[in-house]
């Protein structure tokens, strides 16, 4: 099986200090071009290497966490411990996916949280919609302001 990406070692580390990689696509395929250098990770398990997942841009995936399918992590994200990104979600901005938590399907996460959540799991429909619209009366609210 062809691997669609390498690691090219560089001088930045997670916070417990292991080194982190940045990608660099073999060939083209979905979004990102052949040669392309992407977000940074700490090992190969944490970015699949079939499907269209990446991680662009100072997105970082670390620990035990994985991307995978078609999910994109940009922007200044993180995903970290046992988190995973999957189907066609998109993490990006400043926010942080950490502990057991589940991001798929078609939702954006860009909020930033400031504390500290022992798991969040967001795996139903349901669940979705609701923060979306909260999400969505936030803006609402920011514009008015």
């Amino acid at each position: 099986k062809q691997k669609k990406y390498k690691m090219i070692k560089t001088d930045k580390t997670t916070p417990e200090g292991k080194p982190l990689f940045q990608v660099k696509a073999l060939f083209s395929f979905g979004i990102v071009r052949e040669g392309e250098l992407g977000g940074f990770v700490e090992k190969e398990d944490n970015l699949a290497q079939d499907g269209n997942a990446w991680v662009f841009g100072d997105a970082w995936v670390y620990g035990n966490a994985r991307v995978f399918e078609d999910a994109w992590v940009y922007g200044n994200a993180r995903v970290f411990e046992d988190a995973r990104v999957y189907g066609n979600a998109r993490v990006f901005g400043n926010a942080w996916v950490f502990g057991d938590a589940r991001v798929s399907g078609r939702i954006n996460l860009t909020v930033s949280i400031d504390f500290e959540l022992p798991c969040v799991s967001i795996d139903t429909k349901k669940k979705l919609m609701k923060l979306k619209k909260t999400l969505d009366e936030l803006s609402e609210i920011k514009k008015v302001i």
